[in-house]
Formats: structure tokens, C-alpha cells, sequence
């Protein structure tokens, strides 16, 4: 499996590196199912825009190019990519096969000098002409174009046009996520391709033609060629291996922006050279700042080092894993960092862990054991526990890494549930119950050791931190789906570890103004936009503070929740309050799924009179707020407050 490699024409952000730990996590998790995995990744180093930067910098391109390598690769290094091969398309073996690759294609009539004239767009190194400019600029990323006309080889990319088209259609699983493939169809294959244009002599920093040494092959040409050249492929047929054991990939795993490159161009490519075609093209979709894709012109640009002296490279995984979609854009920023690693990683995970422990050692002085006196109770968690490993398997079969993690931490918010279920300082103070408060703690640290196997593809730190802490075994991919596999007598840590601790958003936010005070500098003016939007409702009847006074508010927890039988808009969920749990259902199952309900803190009218909805009693009311569409938001502490905090 590979990634894009990285452009080198600056530092990657944190969109960038999202890419490699998201690699990362797939390749993890394949080792884990017991594959043999090949994984890997490098940067792309020629073109013209690196020509331009170096010149600009007053060095060498090869001396750029070596500097902005060397942070790429220790970004990848810091984020723990566990890759195989870090390929430079500067490298003697890559720029040699590329040579090859070329004049073997020219000989057999695949490759022709022509004259290019167009508009060229140099971030992307693109050529186009004017009917597929967008408002007289770049189709890929909206810059400026600028008309160029030069002496070119081309590609004949018509040749092989009708084949490709056929292979999309009859390899369904080719291009993914379907989205993609419409679009490399609609918009490229079936109107007709164009001959494509694989050498420039404007520039020169780039692999020469070597029967034509003026010209230096096109970046495409070179670039997507790393994923053979590295391997061990050779044009004149003495592959290596390594390549007859890898290729063709599995998977190619790139950006949404790159993918007309690699399933349109690549696989064409491949045709010319009578290879088999890599099995999938993933083309991920982007991580955002705010409301728009990074860029350092715009000042809203993050960076994975940065955010891991914030928060530690676990953190970073699990937020850039947890909070990209399948098919659509995700969103970071330091506030959502800090509610993630506040409600997910400190409260759901680390809190869960450190209690177990914790309890573990005041009552049997860390020693764990299973003693068989069970109670209904236990079966429910021990079917999530168990179930969770193939539903972490059929997400990942189909790349939907966040609903993986999801189903990993379904099963810890199923076991801080269950310690609200049996509440085990209760059985702590009656001698007779000793028993069963042992097998209580067994099951928790039995189900935490299965959830810490799962979770070691997307937080690797934290997922050997927690398996030390308890004294767990590393298992088996096979015996994640069996319960109670740990030996009697084993003892946990006597301290636990703080896996993560409970951040204040104030305090990030004071250093993030010190690092970047363009932060500070910009805030005034979102708040002085005049046409945000507002929403004007009908008043109501004016009311007494008598009225109400009579109201309870409190913050509560959510611990469970479930979709109402016969209901197609109502959720059940289980609110804990101070030392009491009820139940609440409300509307608004258009607007969450019960698994994003559970671990909220939500602001709840507690002493609202009990009613049946759909048959189902309901004791309370969580509050929303409306906009003019009738979506619908929770509403929740802007701090961390605890569970029965009154709200007045």
C-alpha cells in the first residue's frame, strides 16, 4: 500500500499528515489481521515551483529539496508512521528507471514530440485550455494561469482510453469512494481525453531526457512512476522480487485533489507498460480549518508538530482519524481538539481506566481475578466486547477508519456504563459481595485489555500504555473476539498513568494567541460581521422569577441511549444526574445517532412531569437549540462541569 508522495515545495500541515496517519493506521491494522504488509510513502521533488522557491531562497533545488525532505520525513517519523520505504524522486535507481520508463515508451510509439500552447498553472504543474479554465483560473486550485507554448513530448492518452473505461466499469471496486469514480467518468474519460504532455524545456530542475537532454520529464510522468521504480521494477524486464512479490498494490491511498492523476493517467501508464493495475484508489477528502482548506497565504494553516506539543501524538491521530468522514471534508481547530481530548480520550478512555485501576488496588490491592459469579448484567457487556472486533473488521474493510474507532470506543462507553450499572463501591461495603465486586473488576479489565488491542492500528502510545498499566497480554487478532482469556492472580499498576488530562480551553487558547497572535488580531472581525445570521421568534407570555424558580435545570450525562421501537424520530437515552439516572426521550433522532449521544454532558429539565412518548416513559427534557431549518443542537457546558451541577 502506498500514499501520495509529498510535494516538496514547503513544510506539510496537518491536512497533509492526515494522509500518513491514516496510511499508517490501515497498514497497522492489516499486520494485525496477520497480513504481510509493504507500506510506503516518500516526496516528490521535481518541478518547476521547487526551481522557483529555491531560486527564491538563494540555494540549490537539491538543497531545497534535501531540507524540506528532512522535515517531511520527521513529521512522519513524529506522527509514528510505521512505512517500510521512504522513497526520494530524487533518488539515482527512481531517476534512472524514470529514463527507462520514458524511452521505452517513446519506442514503441506511445510517446510523440509535438508543440504545446495553453494556459499553465505552476503550483499545480498543470497545463489546460481555455474551456476547462473556471472563471479564467485553475480548475484544482482556483490560482492564476498563465498562457505557455513550448516544445513537449506527448503522451497518447486516447490509445488506451476505451480500455481504462472498460476497466473502471467491469472493476467496480477500482475507484473509491464511488463519488470519485463518477466524476473521473463523467467529467474526463467520457468526454474524450487529451494527449498528454510528459516533458517541459522551460525549466530544467527535473529528470532529463536522456536522448533529448533539453527536455526534463514532466512531473506526473515521474512522480507516479515512485510507486514501481522503489520496489525494484526495471523497464528492460529485470524486476526485482520485491516488485513480482508486491505489485500490483492493494491500495493507493491519496487526496481527493490528485485523483484524475492516479486513475485516469496512472493507470494508462501502466497499460503502456503491460503492468497490472493497483486493485484500489482511495481518494480521501480533505481536512479544514475553519470553513476552507489550508493555506499559508490565508494565515490558517496547522501544523502536526504544533498541535503535538499541545496534545501528544496520540491525540493528533485520533482526532485527524476520529473526525474525518468517509466521503466528505472533515474540520479541526484548537477548540475541537480540546473538546475531544476533554470528552473522548480523558473522560471516556482515561477516566475508564484509571477508575478501574484505581479500584482494583483499594479493594483487592491490584489483584485481579475471575471468580464466576455472574449477574445479567455482565452478558451485555461481554456481547459488545466481543461483537466489537468484527464490527471493527467491517468498517475497515471498506476504509471507513472513523466508524472503526467509533465501535472501539462503543465498547469503553459500554464499559463505564456497566460500572454505573453495578456500582462496585456499593459492593465494596458489604463482605458478603466480595465475590461478585471481584468478577466485576475482572470484566473490566478483561474488556478494557480487548479494547486496548483494538485501538493499538489508531492510538499505538496509548494502547501499549494502557496494556502495561493493567498487566494485559497482546492477543491474537483471532482471540479478540473471546472472553475471558486473562489469567487469575495477575496484578495491575499500583499507580495508574494519566492518559490524558482534562485540558482548559481558556489556557490553549492563551498559548495558541502567543504562537500565532494573527488569531487574536482576526477574532474581532468575525464578531463584527454585519450579515450573520440571526433567527427572530414569536414571543412568548412574560413570566414571574417565581416562575421560574419553580423550574430544576441540571447538567447531566449521557450513558446509554437507544433508538425508540415504532419511532422513526425518537431516542431514548439513559441521563445520569448527580447519583440518580433517568430516562429521557426526545425528537431528535433526525438529528444524532444514539452512539453520538452517549458520553454528552447536556443541560436537562429535571423536574418536568413524567409522560409516556411512543409507550416509552420519559422523566425529563434535554434542551436544544432551533435554527431556522429545524436543525437541531444540543445544548451542552461551554466548561467541563460535573454530572447534577444545577443550571440557574
Amino acid at each position: 500500500m502506498t500514499t501520495a508522495i509529498a510535494y516538496t515545495s514547503g513544510k506539510p500541515h496537518i491536512g497533509n499528515t492526515y494522509e500518513i496517519v491514516l496510511a499508517d493506521s490501515i497498514a497497522r491494522y492489516k499486520r494485525q489481521e496477520g497480513y504481510d504488509v509493504y507500506f510506503q510513502t516518500g516526496t516528490d521533488e521535481h518541478g518547476q515551483k521547487i526551481e522557483l522557491k529555491a531560486e527564491a531562497a538563494g540555494v540549490t533545488p537539491k538543497e531545497y529539496v534535501d531540507k524540506t525532505a528532512g522535515e517531511v520525513k520527521r513529521i512522519w517519523d513524529l506522527m509514528n508512521a510505521s512505512y517500510d520505504n521512504f522513497i526520494r524522486t530524487t533518488d539515482e535507481d527512481h531517476e534512472k528507471q524514470v529514463q527507462k520508463i520514458f524511452k521505452r515508451l517513446y519506442d514503441q510509439g506511445d510517446i510523440y514530440k509535438g508543440y504545446y500552447e495553453g494556459m499553465y498553472c505552476t503550483p499545480c504543474e498543470s497545463f489546460f485550455t481555455e474551456s476547462q479554465l473556471v472563471d479564467g483560473k485553475c480548475p484544482d486550485c482556483g490560482r492564476e494561469v498563465q498562457p505557455a507554448q513550448e516544445e513537449a513530448y506527448f503522451f497518447k492518452m486516447s490509445k488506451y482510453a476505451d480500455r481504462l473505461i472498460d476497466y473502471i466499469n467491469t472493476h467496480p471496486e477500482f475507484i473509491q469512494p464511488v463519488s470519485r469514480k463518477n466524476e473521473m467518468m463523467n467529467n474526463f474519460l467520457l468526454p474524450g481525453l487529451q494527449d498528454l504532455c510528459v516533458s517541459r524545456t522551460s525549466f530544467s530542475w527535473g529528470i532529463p531526457v536522456d536522448f533529448d537532454p533539453k527536455h526534463v520529464v514532466y512531473v506526473w510522468l515521474d512522480a507516479l512512476t515512485n510507486y514501481i521504480t522503489k520496489i525494484g521494477y526495471d523497464a528492460d524486464g529485470n524486476s526485482s522480487d520485491l516488485f513480482k512479490k508486491n505489485w500490483p498494490a492493494d491500495l493507493h491511498l491519496i487526496g481527493k485533489d490528485i485523483i484524475r492523476f492516479h486513475t485516469i493517467y496512472w493507470p494508462i501508464f501502466l497499460m503502456a507498460l503491460d503492468l497490472p493495475l493497483p486493485k484500489q484508489v482511495f481518494g480521501h477528502p480533505w481536512l479544514l480549518q475553519g470553513d476552507g482548506k489550508m493555506s499559508k497565504s490565508k494565515g490558517n494553516v496547522l501544523y502536526a508538530d504544533e498541535l503535538v506539543d499541545f496534545f501528544g501524538v496520540d491525540a493528533v491521530r485520533y482526532f485527524v482519524l476520529h473526525e474525518m468522514p468517509f466521503e466528505n471534508d472533515g474540520t479541526i481547530s484548537w477548540e475541537l481538539m480540546v473538546e475531544r481530548v476533554n470528552s473522548d480520550l480523558a473522560n471516556t478512555l482515561g477516566n475508564l481506566v484509571n477508575r478501574t485501576i484505581s479500584m482494583s488496588n483499594k479493594y483487592f490491592g491490584g489483584v485481579v481475578n475471575k471468580t464466576g459469579v455472574e449477574e445479567d448484567v455482565d452478558a451485555d457487556l461481554k456481547a459488545v466486547v466481543t461483537g466489537t472486533r468484527d464490527k471493527v473488521a467491517a468498517k475497515m474493510d471498506q476504509l471507513r477508519v472513523a466508524d472503526a474507532i467509533s465501535e472501539v470506543f462503543t465498547l469503553f462507553k459500554r464499559c463505564n456504563k456497566y460500572i454505573d450499572e453495578t456500582m462496585p463501591w456499593a459492593l465494596a461495603k458489604d463482605e458478603a459481595k466480595q465475590d461478585r465486586l471481584a468478577e466485576v473488576l475482572y470484566n473490566l479489565v478483561e474488556s478494557i485489555n480487548i479494547g486496548a488491542e483494538l485501538l493499538k492500528s489508531y492510538l499505538p502510545e496509548t494502547s501499549a500504555k494502557i496494556l502495561a498499566q493493567i498487566n494485559g497480554a497482546e492477543r491474537d487478532f483471532d482471540d479478540l473476539a473471546t472472553f475471558g482469556l486473562r489469567e487469575n492472580g495477575l496484578k495491575v499498576t499500583d499507580t495508574p498513568e494519566i492518559l490524558f488530562a482534562r485540558l482548559d480551553l481558556a489556557e490553549v487558547m492563551k498559548k495558541v494567541e502567543e504562537l500565532h497572535p494573527q488569531v487574536t488580531e482576526e477574532a474581532p472581525a468575525r464578531e463584527a460581521e454585519a450579515d450573520e445570521e440571526v433567527i427572530d421568534i414569536e414571543p412568548k407570555e412574560e413570566i414571574s422569577f417565581e416562575d421560574f424558580g419553580k423550574m430544576q435545570f441540571q447538567v447531566g450525562e449521557i450513558i446509554a441511549c437507544e433508538k425508540v421501537k415504532k419511532s422513526k424520530k425518537l431516542l431514548c437515552s439513559q441521563v445520569k444526574i448527580g447519583s440518580q439516572v433517568k430516562q429521557i426521550v426526545s425528537g431528535i433522532q433526525k438529528h444524532y445517532t444514539p452512539e453520538e449521544m452517549v458520553g454528552k454532558k447536556v443541560m436537562v429539565l429535571v423536574n418536568l412531569k413524567p409522560a409516556k412518548l411512543a409507550g416509552v416513559l420519559s422523566e425529563g427534557m434535554l434542551l436544544c437549540a432551533e435554527d431556522a431549518e429545524g436543525n437541531l443542537s444540543l445544548m451542552t457546558p461551554e466548561k467541563a462541569m460535573p454530572s447534577g451541577a444545577e443550571i440557574c
